[in-house]
This record gives C-alpha cells, structure tokens and sequence, in this order.
C-alpha cells in the first residue's frame, strides 16, 4: 500500500466520477527538482468562465486546456504543460503518460514556481483534472479535488486517474489522430489555517509525523499508545542508558510514547523504524498494518521475556479458539486450541460485525466425496468448525477490506457497507460463539476504543485512526501531524462504507439520484472488555518512566530547543571560519589535494555580528594560545578559474570594524560566513613572533612535495617571496623543507586549477615569480628531479600527471545484472578511461578471455534500478559517459556475460514467439535469435523446425495481439527489424500478464485453418472477441479477454449457423454456451444479435481503418482457467543475464520504459 499524502475525491453535483485515490506523486525517492526531459510543446489554452451575480471573495474558475500531440510517442517519465496563471499565481499540469509505478495515467497540478517561492508560502485551490473524450464529451473523464498547496507538497492530483488501457485504446475516444486532450480547472481560494493549527492546544494530543508511506504504522501507533496498560508495559522493559534507540525496539518505543505524552508539537518515527530494520521507502512498501502489528508484538513479548513485564502482551491481545471435527453417526471428536492476537474478519457477504462472527463459527458439513476419515472409523460424516474458548481484553478485529479476485486475477479493495456496533456482546443469543470449554462468567461485553480507517483504493490511499482515548464520549481523529476532535457519528457511521448519495441538484425534477462508492471505510477495529477497561485504561506518569529514560529524553528536548533558538537567532551572527597551516597539513594529501583546504573541516567560530574584530581576536588567542599581536588573518576570494586561495591580509582599519560589516564588505554572496586564514610566524625556538611587514612585492606562496614513489602529496609549508626573486633562489629552502639534501635537483610546478580540467605548468627556475605571473595564495607543487630507471616503477612520475590521475580517478561498484542489489567487485578506473579500457579491466577481473563478451548497463539514480538498455559495444568513448544520469553521477555499473561477441549480438535480432497449438491447449513460447535483416518468413521456417505441428504441411502465421485484440497480421516479407519487442517478457508465470493485467504486445503464432485458405468470393473472414461490460464512473464499459481469433463467415449465413460453429472451435459446454450473448461491435458499443440476423450483413465495409474495430463479440463472464505456458528457451539465459526479470512483477510494472512500445501499436495497425 502506497500512502499519504493523500485525499479522497469528492464528486460534485450532477453525474461526476466516483471518489478515487490521490497520491502525490513521489519523485524516485531524491531530494531536489528531477531532470526535465525532451517534451513536446503542446497547444494549450486558458480560458475564464464567468459565472452570473458571482460573489467578489468567490474568485472565477480559470479552464486550461492542453492539447498534447504525437501523445503515445512520448518518452518521458513525467511531462509537464506549458505554465498558466489563475488567481495571480502561476501553475501547470503534470502528467505521468505511462503511469506513475501504476497501470494507469498519473495527473497532477503543479506550482510551477515552488521553487522559487519565499519560504513559509501556501496557497489553497480547488481544481478538477480531465481527459476529454474527443467524439463524445458525455464520456470525459474528469475528477475534482482540493488541495493547500506548500514546499511539502507542490503538486496534487491522481496517481490512477484512469487506466492505461483505456487510454491508449484507439477505439475508446480518449487518444485521437495520437492527441490527447487534457484540462483543468482551478480556483485559489483563501488560505486554510491549516499550518497554525496547534493539536496539543485544541486537544491535548500530538499526532505522528510521516515519512511518506508510513501514515498506516502511524495509525497503529497511536491506536496502541492508547491502551494505557500497553504502555506502561512499554515503559517497564528494561533498557540501559548506553542502548541506541536506532538499534533497540524497546528504547526506540518508549522515545516515541515518551514524546506523544510530553511533547507540544508531532513526533518523529524515523528511530522506531530503524529498529525495526526498514531504512528505505521499499521497506515501508512491503509491509501492512495487520503484519507490523504482529511483528511488533512478537519483537516485543520476545524483549519482555525474563522481565517484570513478561507475558503482557499474551494478557492484552492473546485469545484462543478450538478448531473441531466431529463426526455425526459415531462418537468421535477431534479438536485443536490455538492462540490468536487478532482476527480477521469476512467484509464481502456481511452486513455486520456480528455477521462476521456467525459465519467465523459457521458449520461446515463433511459428507459425499468430502467424507472425514476418523482413524479406525474410517470414512464418516462429520461437521467442521471453530468456537472460541476466550476472547482477550483488547480485542482486534482485521476486517477483509482487501482481497484476491480468482475471476479477474488481481487484488481488490471490498467498499461495501460494513456496520460495527459502539458496545460488542459476544455473549449474545447463549453464547453462540463460545466452546463447551468457554468460562461463562467472564462477561464477554466490549466497547469500542479506536476505528483504523483506509481511504483510498487497491493502489494507494491513505491511513488514519478515530481513538477515544479514555473511552468517554469524545472522540478524536488521528490522521498524521494533525488531531482533531470528532463526533461519534464521523467514528462510526461515516466508516461504515458502502455508497452514498449526492443531494438533488433539482429538486422540483424527477431525477434519478446519483450515487457514488465511499472509498474511506474501517478495515480495523479495536475493542476493549468492559470489566477489563479500568484495569486497561490506567494512569501513566513519569514514575513510569526510568530515570535514565526521562534524563535522556529531557536531554534531547534541550538540544532540541537549542537548535530552534539557534536558528531564531542565525540573522544575528556571523559564522567565521578560520583555517590555519596545521588544517593544511591534516587535510591536503588525504581529505583533498587541490587547493589548499575544505572549510568545513576548520574551526568555525559563532560571533555577534556587532562584535569588533578585535574583540573575535581575543576569542582566536584563547582557543589557539596565539597572542593578538602575533595574528594576521587573510581573506580567503574564489578566483574566476574557481579555485580558493587566500588574497590579501586584513588592513588595521578593517580590523576595527564589526564582525558583521567586513563580512558584508569582505562577502560578495551576502550569506552568513566569513572565511579567513589565520597566518602565524614561529621564531627559531617554535614560538610565535609578530608576523613580518608585507610590501607590494612580497608574495605568500604555499608549498605542496609529491613523492612519485609513494604516490604521496603532503603539504610542507609556506614562504614570503619577493616578486623580482626567482625560484631558484628558494631549492635550498624548500629542500630542507622537505628533508633533501641541500643541493638535490627539484622540479616545480605550479598548480593552476582542476575544474573542468587539471591544469598544472613547470614552473621557469629562473624567471622572475613575477614574470611567472605568480601572486598570493599561489600553490608551487615540487619533487625530485633525478628520473626513474624505469616507467614500470613508478606510474605517475611527475606532479601533473599524478593530480591528473587524481582527478580522475573513480572507484566503481560493477554488479551482475542479475543480482542489481550486491556489489560483485570493485576497480580504481579513470574518467576518461576508453570503453575498451573498462571492458578489458572487467574481463581481466573475472577471469574472461574475451572482453567483447562483456555488456555494460548504465545505472538509474532516481529508480536505483539498471537502466532498461544496456550500453553499445564501443556507444559512449569514456567511463564518465557510463556513469553521468541527467544531472548525477553514479558510481555503479551492471555487467553481464554473453555468450558470443556483443558486436555480433548488436547484428541479431531477438524474438519472443507464443506458439498457439492447433488442437492442444497449451502455449509455448520461443525465443528465436536471427540477423537482423531476416524476413517475418525466416522466423516461421526456424519454427517449423521447433514446434510440432498438427500436419506435416501446416501454415503458420505471425499475429501482434494487444490487449486481447489482433492487431496486425504480419507478412512474409516483413523484416523483422521493424518489429518492436522491447518490452516483450514472455515467461511462463507470466502468462497472466498478457490476458489480465498490463497491456504487453505479443507475437503469437497460429496454425491457419484449412476455411481461411479456400475463401469464397463472398466470405469473410472476421475478428472474434471475448468480452464483458463493466460499469464505472457510472459508465458502460466493454473488456475484452481471452484469446482473439478470426472466422470465416460465409454470404447469408445467421447467428444461429455461426453459433454453432463458435461452440464446435471452443469446445464450450452446452448449458455454459447457452449463457452467451452474441454482438456486433464498432468503436466498443455493442448491438446485440438475434440468432435469425445474417452476420455478413454487419460487416459491410471493407475500408474500416484497422479491422480491430469491428468485430463479432461473445460476452460472457471470465470463468475459463488460466491457459498453461511453457517457455522453450532457444536462446542461452546468459545471453542477456536477467534482464527480464528486472522488467515485470505479475500486476506491477517494476521499469516505467515498458509502456513505451504502445506507441509503436499505431504504426503498425492496420490489418492485412
């Protein structure tokens, strides 16, 4: 379950469309603006419409209409409409054409300035998205909603607004001449206090905050919070002050209700979660209430074991029924105890509570074929069922909102209405519910604490808890950051489910009044035992808490308090940082080795802005023990080739200014810091001394010494020079720096810059510094001149090609395409290493003779996936090109093994095949590998040779089936490089994908039947298609499934001669084909057929555009087992390492490029 943040759709009067689940959509999980890529620039426009005798507060409605062309040829993940302007502020529609990590079109509105926006800013519309249906308007899709837009959340709409299918289906309306059609109309309303709201004041609780799909733990959280009993439980298990609450579930529990029962303001669930072990988005997706509960419960009775809290958990939740088989004509009895912590309830079939517990305790009858075998009775009848021996204190209930669907081969979400009562009796009617064994002076009469509700649908929604914390009257909403109080009628009734009806728009008119599903319903219940509740609902203070617990909390509120004030306070002061010769000598040759230091590794010192400069001095003299006098502080100025380097020293008069007016002098950038380097000169017994006069001819240089043996640079100091001097005036210094000989030969040079490119020059020994263009804060980089024997010792023999390597230099992560999760290796590559270069280092790596073998995939660092195309053999000249993504860099690459030359792969064509058998129903599919330029005939002959035919001189053709539809006959002659199989993952687990769930395009060959060959000059041959009506957004929809196929009908032929022939081909039982309904249908509207009317009456025309149109249609329900697939691999796994497994999860596409191949379907889609 994707969540939060989240709204529900509310329809406006008049036949709108239900409620649907919205999801802002989540941008791959990075921080900051994504890439914008290639768009087309649409025709869009915006126009106003005025409403008559409108209120002046009640703004007009602004309609922007966007017209996107060559709209299924869009390779984008997200796309974005030009910019609109309502209200005076400026917005824009986002769309996600093949859906955002779902099976259907994502659509939001955008501010498109948020990030420009001053901090703090809001503003509150209401808007409707839609997507016109382009024959008929009736059947445009359109969904309103309201949103207060913030930096949090600057985008809002509907992640499945509508399906994918329907979309691109050329026969729906919606996709004309390849243009869609989208509007939206917005109003900015008056802000909402929404972010002034203070739940601590108005109610006395603190709600949790989310982390963006955890508004389902959130929700339980607080539900357990509440029961007092479990709490203070929580409190009592042992923890120790050296614990981490990151690390421990207990600790990081008791943080957290600590927080809920002492903070002003929501709590963080960040710690709890890392205890759990989910530190990524993915683990908040694999997890659901019903299961974090039992995980927490059972990592909590495991911590409380040998403790003063053991066994409360079992106390709370634990309650136990008898599974029971007892036979009807013998006295025999078989029964089972076992424990539960909560139940799960049927929704589907029951009107109540109460129902759910009569068909839980149900009689199941064991008789016929389904006889019990009673050990030495043999064979008997019997009844089977359950019946509770005790019910726990806190009694759970999961209600079966969410279910498996056999006949459409998906999960789907139960909204019917479903009632719960305030005070449950399961005592009631005798104590239907209770075993033999069952004490019955326990009074089994519970009242109902908290309502856990999931609004939304299968594919997302969002989390929220109705709680009554101390069972009084008062009710009170949970729903993240934000408590409010409610009334019981919003806790119970509005939970319920089921439909609900819009008032009548006219009154006076006999109207049929519109109804529309209520997506937000109860799915968990928690009651608590009536003479259990003041036990349960007990107090819980601070002497509940240990010590070490409340010390550590209160210590983190401090901290917490200080950073707010700090930050209140930052206008006020300066930051200034200050780097000296020993930062210089820590960092250059480890941290960095251009320039001469990182800033944010050097003392930093917070001073008031109207502090005087000498006053921050004395600060400096008492943290480093240098003397006012002896200090001289430089300013630091980035030059324009972007290096860093100290520029000039500070004036006297400078120096009496405040700390705030020479950062504004000295700061072009105007932000809080002023950086300066603090020089200090030492005497000959290491003491520091007033630091010398500098003249305009004196020149502070700073020294770097390279060892090319070592590949070692080390910082060895710095030296005043005059400008009319010459370098080789100062090797004797710069030797004894570096610990040479006197009279050793150097070689100098000077480091210049190393963005975009290194750049580092020999330096003239005997040109004037000044002639050499040196100035301050200059870097000289020197090293032993006398030359290496030989090139093997040493790789990078002098200073430039070192800083060069250094540069470059990038360690990659390579993982197997198989495994995209684990590192295989590493390898210290270049930059601007060749493609050769790395696929040899590869091969080298693993022990393969022939790098050409090997094929590279770029990673994506916004999906953390490979990329779904591999890289070309020799496609990109360098490392770098491999691992840039838009405006990132990643440090991974995927390899696999292939099993011939990747140059020779690139020649061949791969082809996925699904073999349709002529009289046996199964389907093999083919993995066939030909040149490139090989015909559609080529492919059929390789198969001829593969399958078994049902005789010896069969014909085969070559269909492109989508979306249960043929969509193309393919001739011989067609090459089948222009086939489009990108996307194709043919697996046999996945064969359901291609009839129930995402619309993949499929070769399929058939066998042509001996009717098609011997056509009459009047016959025809026809498209048959399965189909079903389906009724949404009060709307008659056609779906086709199951398998198309054509027939020949023949002049004059009727429905009932047809017919007969239908059921022959199908192999259809009587009494299930008398069930069928028979229809001619043209651009999905079906005209029902009698079985006297002539079939080739309907089908006149023989100029349709793409035969698919028009065709004979069997409606009849989706009941037929699913077809078995084999797979036959004629080409070697290794081929392409598991690629397709990356690509598809049965319902759920794992890569957004699969969708892209519908696109091609146009270009293609005529039938012949």
């Amino acid at each position: 379950m994707e969540c939060c943040p989240y709204l529900v759709a509310k329809p406006t009067n008049g036949p709108q469309q239900e409620d649907e689940e919205m999801l802002v959509p989540h941008s791959d999980l990075v921080e900051g603006p994504q890439p914008m890529e290639a768009q087309v620039e649409p025709a869009s426009t915006v126009e106003n419409q005025t409403v008559e005798n409108q209120q002046v507060e009640d703004p007009p409605t602004m309609k922007f209409t966007w017209t996107i062309e060559n709209f299924s040829r869009l390779n984008t993940k997200k796309h974005y409409s030009d910019v609109f302007v309502v209200g005076g502020y400026k917005w824009r529609i986002l769309i996600f054409p093949k859906g955002n990590n779902v099976d259907y079109l994502s659509m939001y509105l955008d501010v498109a300035d948020s990030g420009n926006l001053p901090y703090g800013w809001s503003r509150y519309a209401q808007f409707s998205l839609g997507v016109v249906h382009q024959i008929h308007n009736k059947y445009s899709i359109r969904k309103d909603t309201q949103h207060q837009f913030n930096a949090r959340e600057s985008d809002w709409g509907f992640t499945s607004f509508m399906p994918l299918s329907e979309l691109y289906d050329p026969t729906r309306g919606y996709l004309l001449n390849d243009t869609c059609v989208v509007e939206a109309e917005v109003a900015v309303r008056k802000v909402l206090d929404y972010w002034s709201y203070d739940s601590k004041k108005e109610t006395g609780y603190v709600g949790l905050k989310n982390q963006g799909a955890t508004c389902y733990m959130n929700s339980l959280l607080q539900t357990l919070y509440h029961i007092p009993y479990f709490r203070k439980a929580v409190y009592h298990m042992p923890t120790t002050e050296n614990d981490m609450p990151s690390g421990s579930i207990p600790l990081a529990l008791q943080s957290l209700f600590y927080k809920l029962q002492y903070n002003d303001s929501s709590v963080a669930t960040k710690e709890l979660t890392k205890s759990f072990g989910w530190d990524t988005y993915d683990s908040f997706m694999q997890h659901d209430v019903q299961e974090l509960n039992r995980v927490l419960s059972e990592k909590l009775e495991d911590k409380m074991k040998g403790t003063v809290v053991e066994g409360t958990i079992q106390q709370l939740f634990e309650g136990h029924h008898m599974n029971y088989i007892e036979c009807i004509n013998v006295d025999y009895k078989s029964t089972r105890k076992e424990s539960f912590y909560d139940l799960q309830l049927d929704v589907k079939g029951c009107r109540d509570v109460y129902a759910s517990f009569d068909k839980y305790v149900e009689v199941e009858r064991l008789e016929g074929d389904n006889k019990y075998h009673a050990e030495e009775h043999g064979l008997q009848d019997a009844k089977k069922g359950v019946l509770f021996i005790d019910f726990p204190p806190v009694l759970q209930l999961q209600l079966k909102r969410f279910e498996y669907d056999f006949m459409r081969d998906t999960m789907v979400k139960i909204n019917d209405r479903y009632e719960f009562p305030l005070q449950l009796d399961l005592d009631r009617e005798n104590g239907k519910y209770l075993s033999p064994e069952a004490d019955r002076s326990v009074r089994n009469l519970y009242t109902l604490h908290s309502v856990l509700v999931h609004s939304g649908g299968v594919h997302g929604g969002h989390y929220y808890a109705f709680i009554r914390p101390t069972l009084s009257e008062q009710w009170y909403k949970f729903d993240d950051e934000r408590v409010t109080k409610e009334d019981v009628k919003r806790a119970l009734e509005e939970q319920y489910g089921g439909e609900e009806e819009l008032p009548q728009t006219n009154p006076g008119f006999n109207n049929t009044p519109f109804k529309f599903t209520k997506y937000s319903n109860a799915y968990m219940l928690v009651y608590i035992r009536e003479s259990d509740k003041d036990k349960i609902i007990c107090n819980v203070d601070e002497k509940d808490i240990a010590e070490h617990l409340r010390l550590r909390l209160k210590k983190e509120q401090e901290l917490k308090e200080d950073k707010k004030r700090y930050k209140a306070q930052a206008h006020l002061f300066t930051i200034i940082k200050v780097a000296r010769d020993e930062d210089l000598a820590e960092q250059i040759g480890k941290d960095i080795y251009f320039d001469l230091v990182d800033h944010d590794k050097v003392r930093s010192f917070r001073i008031q802005k109207q502090t005087p400069f000498n006053v921050f001095k004395e600060e400096v003299a008492k943290e480093f023990g240098i003397p006012v006098q002896f200090q001289r502080f430089w300013i630091w100025a980035k030059r324009q080739n972007h290096t860093y380097r100290p520029n000039r020293p500070l004036t006297p008069q400078e120096e009496t200014q405040s700390v705030g007016q020479l950062r504004e002098f000295s700061n072009k950038t105007h932000n809080a810091e002023l950086k300066l380097f603090l020089e200090v000169e030492l005497g000959l017994d290491l003491h520091s001394i007033a630091p010398p006069d500098k003249t305009k001819e004196d020149i502070l240089l700073f020294f770097k010494l390279y060892d090319p043996e070592k590949k070692e640079l080390r910082y060895v100091g710095r030296l005043f020079v005059k400008g009319t001097a010459k370098p080789i005036e100062i090797l004797e210094k710069l030797n004894q720096r570096a610990g040479f000989a006197p009279d050793e030969e150097i070689e100098l040079y000077e480091e210049i810059k190393f963005e975009p490119c290194v750049m580092c020059e020999h330096l003239d020994k005997r040109a004037s510094f000044r002639l050499s263009q040196i100035e301050d804060g200059d870097i000289i980089c020197f090293q032993k001149a006398a030359p290496l024997e030989t090139e093997e010792e040493c790789k990078y023999p002098d200073v430039p090609l070192f800083l060069e390597y250094v540069h470059n230099r990038q360690i990659v992560h390579f993982r197997a395409l198989e495994r995209p999760k684990e590192d295989d290796f590493c390898l210290e590559l270049s930059k601007i290493h060749s493609y050769d270069e790395v696929v040899e280092r590869v091969a080298r790596r693993i022990g393969l003779d022939d790098p050409s073998k090997i094929r590279l995939t770029a990673h994506n660092c916004y999906s953390q996936q490979p990329k779904p195309q591999p890289i070309k053999f020799r496609g990109v000249e360098h490392l770098s090109d491999m691992l840039v993504h838009y405006n990132q860099t990643s440090d991974i690459l995927y390899y696999e093994v292939l099993d011939i030359p990747l140059p020779e792969l690139q020649g061949l064509k791969n082809l996925k095949v699904a073999f349709h058998h002529a009289t046996k129903d199964e389907v093999v599919i083919h993995n066939i590998r030909l040149p490139k330029q090989s015909t559609v005939g080529d492919v059929i002959n390789v198969l001829k040779t593969k399958v078994e035919l049902s005789r010896p001189d069969a014909e085969l053709r070559l269909l492109e089936v989508f979306y249960h539809k043929i969509y193309k006959i393919f001739p011989h002659t067609e090459k089948i490089e222009n086939i489009n199989d990108q996307y194709w993952t043919l697996r046999a687990e996945e064969a359901r994908i291609f009839f129930f769930f995402f619309p993949t395009l499929f070769l399929i060959l058939f066998n042509i039947p001996e009717e098609e060959k011997n056509l009459g000059p009047h016959d025809r041959l026809i498209h048959v298609y399965h189909f079903t009506k389906e009724t949404a957004q009060n709307q008659m929809q056609v779906q086709n499934f199951g398998e198309p196929f054509f027939l020949v009908i023949r002049e004059g032929e009727t429905l009932a001669e047809v017919k007969v022939r239908i059921q022959k081909k199908l192999q259809v039982l009587d009494d299930e084909f008398a069930k069928w309904k028979f229809a001619f249908l043209s651009l999905g509207r079906p005209e029902y057929l009698q079985d006297s009317d002539i079939v080739s009456s309907r089908f006149q025309r023989r100029d349709v555009y793409g035969a698919w149109e028009q065709y004979l249609g069997l409606e009849h329900s989706d009941n037929a087992p699913k077809r078995a697939y084999a797979v036959n691999q004629l080409v070697p796994s290794s081929l392409r390492g598991n690629r397709d497994n990356l690509m598809w999860k049965v319902g759920n596409v794992k890569d957004e490029n699969q969708v892209e191949h519908s696109k091609e379907i146009m270009k293609h889609s005529h039938f012949r």
